[in-house]
């Protein structure tokens, strides 16, 4: 279990660079960037289901951009590896 939070503190350490970065997170893009990347929107995104996000475009009612921000990227880094560890747990059984 140990081993698990190294590679969660680094990139715990390595989320506000995605501060610095004017591009955004890979594959977080809008329709128009398609439309101006692709020249066309492709039709199974153009139809996607939208998802309500907890934390939309990293925002966070009433807290600071930075810090909402950082709190995003560390509950999405808790969450992905917290579901790893379960599915690996599960599997090794």
């Amino acid at each position: 279990m140990k081993k698990i939070f190294y590679p969660m503190l680094i990139l715990f350490v390595l989320i506000p660079l995605g501060l610095i970065s004017e591009n955004p997170a890979w594959a977080e893009w809008e329709n128009e960037y398609y439309q101006e990347v692709l020249g066309f929107i492709p039709k199974g995104i153009e139809n996607a289901f939208k998802i309500k996000a907890l934390a939309p475009d990293y925002t966070i009612d009433g807290l600071n951009d930075v810090l909402a921000y950082y709190l995003s990227g560390m509950l999405g880094v808790a969450l992905i590896f917290g579901i790893f560890y379960l599915l690996g747990k599960k599997l090794a059984r």
